[in-house]
């Protein structure tokens, strides 16, 4: 027997995830598009792009190295950015997964500083370590990029290092190169404190949409 990851849907408060397909294409165009200033090292297609993007994801995805996911935004029902689990390890043994990685991870901007990243993370890593039961998740980034790095951290994740030339490079101008890459983790032992502090970032946005909105319809 060997193991098969499946990609369920993911429900959040904030967000819920669900397998990327191509229903999500007008969505992910519009995202794509609201702001590009912080895409500079990240693979984020253009609007005229996104199909090509979703057929290349779920190629990689019949391959059993991707599981490749639509974050739709629960406020508005709009697909506002994909992520995915990508290349699941079984190093003890076929039927066990050992570990995988977070990744192909992006934002249209206005859903940035939302709390759907922290969210989206908490049901990611919960799913893996909690229903897989992984003993490590991943997490990489071209090393010049301080702002994913930042949010890396900021969802608990430990920095491990700077691989040299590990990746390919997503960077304008740089077809064909490869870049260094910045790597974190998490481990099931440090899954439990992770948790609470993913949880409580979430509960803070939570709370201060509520308030949004209750602002809104006393106006």
């Amino acid at each position: 027997m060997t193991f098969r990851c499946e990609a369920p849907l993911l429900q959040g408060r904030l967000v819920r995830l669900e397998p990327l397909t191509h229903r999500h294409e007008a969505d992910l165009a519009v995202a794509a598009e609201e702001n590009r200033g912080t895409y500079a090292f990240t693979w984020v297609p253009r609007a005229d792009e996104v199909g090509e993007y979703v057929d290349a994801q779920l190629a990689r995805a019949a391959t059993g190295r991707l599981l490749p996911y639509a974050q739709v935004s629960n406020a508005t029902g709009r697909a506002v950015g994909a992520t995915s689990y990508w290349e699941p390890r079984c190093w003890l043994a076929e039927d066990r997964l050992d570990a995988v990685e977070v990744g192909f991870t992006w934002l249209g901007a206005t859903a940035q500083g939302t709390g759907i990243n922290a969210e989206a993370k908490l049901l990611l890593f919960r799913h893996a370590f909690e229903v897989w039961g992984v003993s490590r998740v991943d997490l990489k980034t071209d090393a010049r990029n301080e702002r994913s790095r930042a949010a890396i951290q900021s969802v608990g994740a430990r920095f491990e290092g700077v691989l040299r030339k590990w990746s390919r490079s997503w960077a304008p101008g740089e077809d064909g190169r490869l870049r260094d890459s910045a790597i974190f983790s998490v481990t099931a032992e440090e899954w439990p404190e992770c948790r609470g502090r993913l949880e409580e970032r979430v509960e803070r946005f939570v709370a201060r949409r509520r308030s949004l909105v209750e602002v809104g319809e006393e106006g």
